[in-house]
């Protein structure tokens, strides 16, 4: 791909254009061919661009916006009252064709409704769902979703999220990936009828290299590429993993750097071993996208840094160049014919 241009909610998340600013800068170091549109408050967002000594970078440009959509704000209000708004605008320019996808920072809720407004669902679609990446003991690259745009869903909405998720996977590893559903056991027998309906659905499907149940200790061991589960299950896993990532590695820092011999010694006995423990840190699979959109649109952590936003505008970036929509709205209709028949 020559160029491709990405939408960014510059007001959006805990620090707004203190974070957005500085990692699309970054961004467009990494992509060559990126172009930036920062959407929000043109005084702030000018402001971090001279402290950047980025003002005139040819690359970026700027859409004002009056205001920003808050964190607690209810996505039907979003909805009747987000005109003007950073994030709506964001997505316009994705809608219009302005911009090839939108990363935003901001309320998960509005931004699932209004990409669903604005943008519309891909044929066969229900309801999009986020997914992210997971670290897994081989260190190879594991999926799971939903991740909270859906607290509730039928079979064949997680049906869906089954067959989105398979294509994502496939595109980043090369090859069909193995899709597993998270339950309380791995028999048959285990689940409610929700999750025993679904495994019915997926082994009839062809197009879906379906493995049977996950256990929720078995997020992290690679026994499945992707991992399917509704949005509340999936967002109370992913944030409980958090925690216990955030609590490990601030503890053994803690205790690495309470004596300087220790500290000394950690790195001359252990710095491999550092290095390896890295991959825990959640910032390194911040970007949820928001699959069965007819548009690109990743969803960031409200309290990622700079380094972990720049991740997002990479995941929105691959997502670009591997025309993931197109893909997975090609799957869609292979797996619904399979289906008719």
């Amino acid at each position: 791909m020559t160029g491709l241009t990405i939408a960014l909610d510059a007001m959006g998340g805990d620090f707004g254009p203190q974070v957005t600013v500085p990692a699309s800068v970054q961004a467009l170091l990494h992509f060559p061919s990126l172009k930036v549109v920062l959407v929000g408050d043109q005084s702030e967002i000018t402001r971090q661009l001279v402290s950047l000594d980025q003002k005139n970078n040819p690359r970026i440009s700027i859409v004002h916006a009056e205001s920003s959509i808050a964190n607690d704000t209810r996505p039907s209000q979003a909805l009747r009252s987000s005109k003007g708004s950073s994030m709506r605008l964001a997505l316009e320019l994705v809608a219009e064709g302005k911009a090839d996808a939108c990363v935003s920072a901001g309320n998960t809720g509005a931004l699932m409704a209004l990409s669903r407004s604005l943008l519309k669902l891909l044929p066969g679609i229900d309801r999009p769902a986020l997914i992210s990446e997971l670290p897994t003991m081989g260190n190879q690259q594991s999926w799971l979703l939903d991740l909270g745009a859906n607290v509730s869903v039928d079979a064949d909405t997680l049906f869906q999220f089954a067959v989105m998720g398979s294509v994502l996977a496939e595109e980043q590893l090369g090859y069909q990936p193995t899709v597993g559903l998270l339950n309380i056991g791995e028999e048959e027998i285990k689940g409610n009828d929700l999750v025993k309906r679904c495994a019915e659905m997926l082994q009839q499907c062809s197009a879906v290299n379906y493995i049977g149940y996950v256990e929720g200790d078995q997020l992290y061991t690679g026994k499945a590429d992707v991992i399917v589960c509704d949005g509340f299950v999936g967002n109370v896993s992913l944030k409980t993993s958090e925690g216990v990532a955030r609590l490990f590695l601030e503890s053994l820092k803690m205790h690495v750097l309470a004596n300087p011999f220790k500290k000394l010694m950690a790195k001359w006995l252990f710095g491999g071993l550092f290095n390896r423990l890295k991959h825990l840190n959640p910032d390194q699979y911040n970007g949820a996208s928001l699959l069965g959109l007819r548009g690109i649109v990743v969803k960031s952590h409200g309290r990622a840094d700079i380094s972990a936003f720049q991740h997002a505008i990479g995941e929105a970036v691959h997502e670009v160049e591997r025309q993931l929509p197109n893909k997975i709205c090609d799957r869609l209709e292979a797996v619904l014919l399979e289906r008719h028949y």
